[in-house]
């Protein structure tokens, strides 16, 4: 998304719902809420719960400040709010890195492992096709294109996961026949030679039908689901760039909270459309789904670490006939796609905006278009170059390793955005160097985890109880209040921010009608508003091949509108339409505190 690109679209709220709903169910989602659902039952369902929360904070809280602010990208509102560049560098190299090797490397991974047992096809050439296709549009669309496209996408979606939902209940015998058989799911072959696997290992949790667990013994123990969880989400959905991006292209501010609303309504159904179809596969298949041998698991689905990945492919191949399994062929493909090319496009931006123009200062529109359409393309060939690894790759392995890489690093993230939006106390070096013990000691523990861990449910000796006895959620919970209490501390030896640079930058001052003298007005980066003379050589028309060429990517000349004088002057501090008509805003607080209200609902009927 290039600058013109992010102050031109404006998106009603319907496009805005649904692609954000479309970028977070990718095929990691589907497949990897159904793996976990088929061996430890509905407890990761209120993972997708829990981000409603964030979401309506998202649209309420978040997406405000930053439209006050005028920024693009997040990294930018930092260096508005600090006044420095290298907080805003580390968050844009920060997020390159969760991108490539937590997001596209799991949803790559899973994508490849459903082609291969669905399609039965050559995986290469299938994703070398999807890939390319996602990369065209993604390059030559931009954020518009993204955003669209992922209406059609979030329909497969939503329709495909029903569609095999329902089969799914009818053949296990509805509800009540999910509650009473789940808990007689096992596999049949529980030894080999001499050894014979743990009961845990096999046998249902007893808690498998409820969401809050016990703190110590609990797969997912509910303290950190509560807490922990939230610091996650609040990375996730109100600082990723993925996310953010599409709620400031909306219309105005009704818009905006409808689309999250969107969002947030449709987050209700992966408990019961992807999750329990997960269980159910686990009642029809369990020699397969839930198989601990390891010589068993590497017949069926080529991992000698347990085979709940396949659960929900394998429960499609079962139930479909030949015309609804295409559907859920391109359900797969809507999911995978519609993830990589959120991602190329965010991606783009944060390169683009925060780090070329820092390498180039006097960059033009035309060139800054031109970087971002490039770096689509080096993404699209790193995941490209991802493929046989993850082929080749242990899909558990590499679901436990981007959980590693989410829980270990994005806690201090979260905390900076935290304290930059409600304590105008924090100053930019408590941020930066805040940021960096947080970033260190996060990725001291991800390592030990990796290495260390166990990967099977045969368990390590040699794992320190300090690394293994410690959930990732509370890792993410302690993570958290060191990186704030790092910042807090810093904060209050060093000199804070006087108030004339935060107007309506933090949350005590968003509705601060004074002017506001940006921090890093003096070294703002400066780009040309029209292109370099060019010698009369190079005006000469241009052929209509090449014409076309720049027509269809973007690169034609497109001269704006003139602007009065007085809006001249405030274009850059009005980026985006806080309006809101009271009907509209009643429809969308109502609508909200009803969402909400459905969410704690669902809380207390499972807890």
């Amino acid at each position: 998304m290039m600058l013109s690109d992010a102050l031109t679209v404006s998106i009603v709220f319907f496009p805005i719902g649904a692609s954000l709903f479309a970028t977070n169910i990718g095929s990691g989602h589907l497949i990897g809420l159904a793996g976990i659902g088929a061996s430890s039952g509905i407890a990761i369902g209120a993972f997708e719960w829990n981000a409603i929360f964030l979401i309506c904070s998202l649209g309420w809280i978040f997406v405000p400040i930053y439209i006050n602010a005028g920024v693009v990208t997040v990294p930018e509102y930092l260096r508005k709010r600090f006044g420095c560049y290298r907080v805003e560098l580390l968050f844009s190299v920060l997020y390159l890195f969760l991108y490539i090797f937590s997001r596209m490397l799991l949803e790559i991974c899973y994508g490849v492992m459903f082609l291969r047992i669905v399609w039965r096809m050559d995986v290469y050439q299938a994703s070398l096709i999807l890939l390319t296709v996602a990369g065209i549009y993604t390059i030559t669309g931009g954020l518009a294109a993204v955003v669209y496209t992922d209406i059609l996408h979030a329909g497969f979606i939503l329709l495909g996961s029903i569609l095999l939902m329902g089969y799914a209940f009818n053949k296990v015998g509805e509800y009540q026949g999910l509650l009473h058989k789940y808990f007689h799911a096992i596999p049949s072959v529980i030894s080999e030679g001499n050894w014979t696997a743990k009961p845990d290992c096999y046998l249902p949790r007893p808690d498998s039908f409820h969401i809050f667990r016990d703190p110590i013994t609990g797969d997912i123990p509910w303290p950190g689901l509560v807490f922990g969880l939230s610091i996650l989400s609040l990375y996730y959905w109100c600082t990723n760039q993925v996310f953010v991006q599409r709620c400031l292209a909306g219309k105005n501010m009704s818009h905006i909270k409808g689309g999250c609303l969107l969002c947030g309504y449709l987050n209700l159904l992966p408990m019961f459309s992807i999750v329990m179809p997960g269980m159910i596969s686990r009642i029809l298949n369990p020699d397969k789904v839930a198989c601990v041998v390891p010589s068993e698991c590497q017949k069926y689905c080529g991992s000698k670490n347990g085979c709940s990945p396949i659960a929900y492919p394998l429960l499609m191949i079962e139930l479909l006939p030949n015309g609804l399994r295409g559907l859920m062929l391109s359900t797969l493909c809507a999911s995978l796609m519609s993830s990589l090319t959120s991602i190329f496009n965010s991606a783009s931006a944060l390169f683009t905006l925060n780090i070329y123009t820092q390498m180039r200062p006097m960059a033009t529109e035309k060139e800054l278009m031109i970087t971002g359409r490039f770096f689509v393309i080096v993404l699209l060939a790193v995941t490209i170059a991802l493929v046989p690894i993850t082929d080749t790759a242990q899909s558990e392995i590499l679901f436990e390793y981007t959980q590693a890489i989410r829980s270990y690093v994005t806690p201090p993230i979260a905390a900076v955005i935290l304290l930059a939006i409600f304590c105008k106390r924090v100053n930019e070096q408590s941020a930066f160097w805040g940021l960096i013990v947080g970033i260190i000691i996060g990725f001291i523990g991800m390592v030990a985890k990796l290495v260390y861990e166990p990967w099977s449910c045969t368990g390590n000796s040699k794992c320190p109880v300090f690394i293994c006895g410690v959930h990732y959620l509370y890792f993410t919970m302690i993570l958290f209040v060191v990186s704030l209490l790092t910042m807090l501390g810093i904060s209050l030896i060093t000199d804070p921010i006087p108030d004339k640079h935060l107007h309506r930058l933090c949350w005590s001052l968003r509705n601060s009608p004074e002017e506001r003298v940006d921090l890093d007005t003096e070294t703002q980066r400066k780009r040309p508003l029209e292109p370099p003379a060019q010698p009369d050589v190079l005006n000469k028309a241009q052929s209509c091949a090449w014409k076309a060429w720049d027509l269809f990517c973007g690169l034609e000349p497109q001269p704006g509108p003139k602007l009065a004088p007085e809006k001249e002057k405030t274009e850059d501090a009005q980026w985006g339409d806080m309006l809101e008509k009271p009907l509209w805003r009643y429809i969308v607080n109502t609508n909200g505190i009803i969402l909400l209200a459905l969410v704690i609902f669902g809380y207390i009927y499972y807890a």
